[in-house]
């Protein structure tokens, strides 16, 4: 027997950080995301033998353990021991020897959420295994815990939610790690337009995302109120951009981006460069109207909004740059698992 499951990669449209603590446990934080159809996987294979194998495909990384209740976390295959440790240790021992192997479609570092989605795609497979009666909410909240509880790893909650319910959400968070997750009825005409003009493009950098996040949680702890009021602003786009695609009003899409960019790099030092400025404003100078870094910052996945057919011009512009456009498409469907 078999078990599979996949999980989307998410872009971030607007309000990206306040779903950070202690922002949104102090003043409540606002997220508008959308799955795209890059993706990680997961498949859990049965072995005859009491041993654990886990592989990262796509990384060329791989252990082997004999059967125990908990893996060693020292920083190799991190997230899928932690998911394991965290399974065992809430439900008990599994029934057999295994092999876990993953694979996620962009890197580490890229800022379409891939750490925290993978652990979502993690979860799932065990889940499936298992049979565990596990909701979307129970999903994302496990993946949460173990990434950001158990390794430590810095973060928001975005991700999660995004990875495990699928589609275009408008999420809210609050203290007490309390997580909505707003489903958004867009039209179809709407969401293609905006998946027409929206670029994605890879600067052929990664970056550690936790350095980031740790600058901005502690602006808000320290009381930064420039920081701060950075971050209203950027939860207030969200808000913006919420009204904005359920009116059909894509045309205010690329001002949108270009205003949250703008207090997004307010936030924290890192959350862009000179060489992300200077592809930005090559990308506006080309035709597109707004754009944003995807996650922290620091480096990954740019978007930009390029109406009218300046999409083209826009890739032609930035080819000096040495990025890649990567194709996409919006995704309905979250986590998704199976066996067979």
């Amino acid at each position: 027997m078999i078990y599979r499951s996949k999980a989307p990669l998410r872009i971030g449209l607007a309000g990206g950080g306040t779903d950070v603590s202690p922002y949104c446990d102090l003043y409540g934080g606002a997220i508008l995301n959308a799955t795209i159809s890059l993706y990680a996987y997961a498949t859990i294979e049965l072995l005859p033998e009491p041993k654990i194998i886990i592989e990262a495909v796509d990384r060329g990384e791989s252990q082997t353990f004999d059967m125990a209740e908990t893996l060693p976390i020292n920083g190799t295959l991190d997230l899928a021991k932690g998911a394991y440790n965290y399974i065992v240790r809430t439900y008990g021992p599994v029934p057999s020897g295994f092999k876990l192997s993953t694979i996620v479609d962009a890197p580490a570092g890229s800022g379409l959420g891939s750490s925290s989605t993978l652990m979502v795609a993690i979860i799932g497979v065990f889940a499936e295994w298992l049979n565990l009666p596990l909701g979307e909410y129970d999903v994302a909240r496990i993946a949460y815990d173990v990434e950001r509880v158990d390794l430590k790893m810095a973060g928001g909650k975005q991700d999660q939610y995004a990875a495990t319910f699928g589609g275009v959400n408008f999420m809210e968070f609050y203290a007490d790690n309390k997580v909505i997750v707003n489903p958004l009825r867009i039209k179809p005409e709407y969401l293609y337009e905006l998946e027409n003009n929206l670029l994605l493009y890879f600067t052929a950098t990664s970056r550690l995302s936790s350095t980031i996040i740790e600058s901005q949680s502690k602006n808000v702890t320290d009381k930064n109120q420039a920081s701060i009021d950075a971050m209203h602003h950027v939860k207030e786009q969200a808000q913006i951009m919420k009204e904005a695609l359920l009116k059909g009003n894509i045309h205010e899409i690329g001002g949108i981006l270009d205003y949250g960019f703008k207090y997004k790099k307010q936030m924290a030092k890192g959350i862009s460069n000179d060489s992300m400025d200077e592809i930005y404003e090559a990308a506006k100078k080309a035709g597109a109207t707004g754009g944003k870094i995807s996650g922290a910052g620091g480096g990954g996945f740019m978007i930009f909004y390029c109406p009218d057919n300046t999409r083209y011009a826009v890739k032609k512009a930035l080819q000096a740059f040495g990025g890649e456009f990567s194709p996409y498409q919006f995704t309905e469907r979250g986590l998704f698992t199976w066996h067979i």
